[in-house]
């Protein structure tokens, strides 16, 4: 969803196993379909988090790995589009367009177990890397990523959430762990209450229906953030 314009992007899938990318704008209180192009590859995610208001371009990751960035006005080849995970892209999120400072980013997980961070002007490569340790036998899913602490133009943090329950947050301005932990559930979704700060709070999600409420400012050596647990009657999958 792009709010400044009233875009929506919808992405699904066909019985063929081909992807399709829908843009609709809002007239009159009601949602148009403007463009409508089918893809080889599934899309699973996609987000507007790093495009300036100007350019408001798509990023997105499909089954086959695939991280690309999209002109919504010509869905027709991809301006930007690099291999990025062996098999699916479970998650994206982007920084430094319209919220954040600094580079515009793109963050994606994969069913890999493998977290990257991805700069559009540098074609092929991320710029950074969260991976599982080597010799790991199953690798863990990562659900969910986020940006945060993105406060000025040297510091941002990424937030990583998998299916075993661990959480972790990347430095990527010293490329450090800064921090992980275990919330014993498969986390579902995980966001920073603003992007454009310091870091504040942070709020995970996990299956057996569980809140996580994170004080990223308050930190102790040995247990960790500072936490608040709520149980819902449904699980959470989005906040």
């Amino acid at each position: 969803m792009d709010p400044e314009v009233g875009a929506l992007c919808c992405s699904w899938c066909a019985r063929k196993r081909t992807g399709f990318i829908q843009i609709y704008s809002l007239s009159r209180g009601q949602m148009e379909l403007q463009r409508e192009v089918e893809k080889k590859a599934i899309i699973k995610c996609c987000t507007f988090g790093q495009a300036r208001l100007e350019d408001r371009l798509m990023a997105t990751g499909d089954f086959d790995g695939r991280v690309s960035l999209w002109d919504p006005e010509r869905l027709d080849a991809p301006l930007f589009t690099a291999k990025g995970h062996d098999g699916l892209i479970n998650t994206i999120d982007g920084v430094g367009g319209r919220i954040g400072y600094g580079a515009p980013e793109i963050v994606t997980g994969g069913a890999d177990g493998c977290v990257r961070v991805w700069d559009p002007r540098q074609e092929g490569r991320p710029v950074a890397s969260l991976e599982p340790p080597e010799g790991t036998e199953k690798k863990p899913d990562c659900w969910a990523v986020a940006f945060g602490n993105s406060f000025n133009d040297r510091d941002r943090c990424v937030a990583g959430g998998y299916d075993n329950g661990d959480i972790k947050l990347l430095d990527l301005r010293t490329s450090t762990l800064r921090w992980e932990a275990n919330l014993s559930n498969g986390i579902c979704s995980i966001e920073f209450d603003r992007k454009d700060i310091d870091m504040n709070k942070l709020v995970a999600t996990t299956l057996e229906s569980k809140f996580f409420a994170f004080d990223m400012r308050t930190f102790h050596p040995e247990k960790g953030y500072a936490s608040l647990t709520e149980r819902r009657n449904k699980v959470p999958f989005g906040v």
